[in-house]
């Protein structure tokens, strides 16, 4: 039997405003890890110049490119949603118009994203192909 005041289950509820919310949350947290980390090893360059140097031929590896992308797409999730929320908060016609800015925005994340995964897979893979990036990142790793 169930207490009057006893919370059940998850507490999604449901449905794409949800979804956004928790994405929006995510993507905030990841963009902000990685500005955190960003201004510490940008300020490597006025501390230990030798150390900066290590932490940006680190950044050239596979697995850290592939990271960009994550980050790319982080990104431009959060831009787009975070217009959405803008409009709707701030435009007179935005609360009625939910449903149509959320589709908008994802659909402007969706092509912004694929076309900004091509370009960067592409750099990617001539990456990959050129032997002494690899061997390079692979020896100073």
């Amino acid at each position: 039997m169930r207490g009057a005041g006893k919370a059940h289950g998850s507490l999604y509820r449901g449905g794409s405003g949800m979804l956004t919310w928790v994405l929006h949350r995510i993507t905030g947290v990841l963009l902000f890890c990685f500005l955190f980390a960003h201004i510490l090893d940008t300020a490597m360059v006025r501390v230990a110049p030798s150390v900066y140097d290590g932490v940006v031929a680190v950044y050239h590896h596979p697995i850290i490119k592939l990271m960009e992308i994550g980050l790319v797409v982080s990104l431009l999730f959060h831009a787009f949603n975070g217009l959405r929320i803008i409009l709707v908060d701030f435009w007179s016609k935005g609360a009625a118009r939910v449903r149509q800015l959320t589709a908008v925005s994802m659909l402007l994340f969706v092509v912004t994203s694929i076309g900004a995964t091509v370009a960067m897979g592409k750099q990617l893979i001539d990456d990959l192909g050129d032997d002494d990036t690899v061997a390079t990142t692979g020896a100073e790793g």
